[in-house]
């Protein structure tokens, strides 16, 4: 994404070969426990917990890795 996502855009990223589609729900700037890991983000490198249209499981990723859908 050129730019950061935010709270409830609709974005796209990468799962064991297959393209998911889903929701950003929340933009993690600390270290914390999100989608069953620790999760070290912080306010210059922040991660991003998504949620699956398809299957409603979370995951946390990097910027870079969203897609704007």
């Amino acid at each position: 994404m050129a730019d950061d996502p935010s709270t409830g855009d609709h974005v796209t990223w990468n799962s064991h070969g297959n393209e998911v589609e889903g929701t950003v729900e929340r933009e993690i700037t600390e270290e914390t426990e999100a989608s069953g890991r620790t999760v070290k983000a912080s306010k210059d490198e922040p991660q991003y917990e998504v949620k699956s249209d398809k299957t409603g499981k979370t995951a946390v990723h990097k910027p870079g890795a969203l897609h704007e859908d």
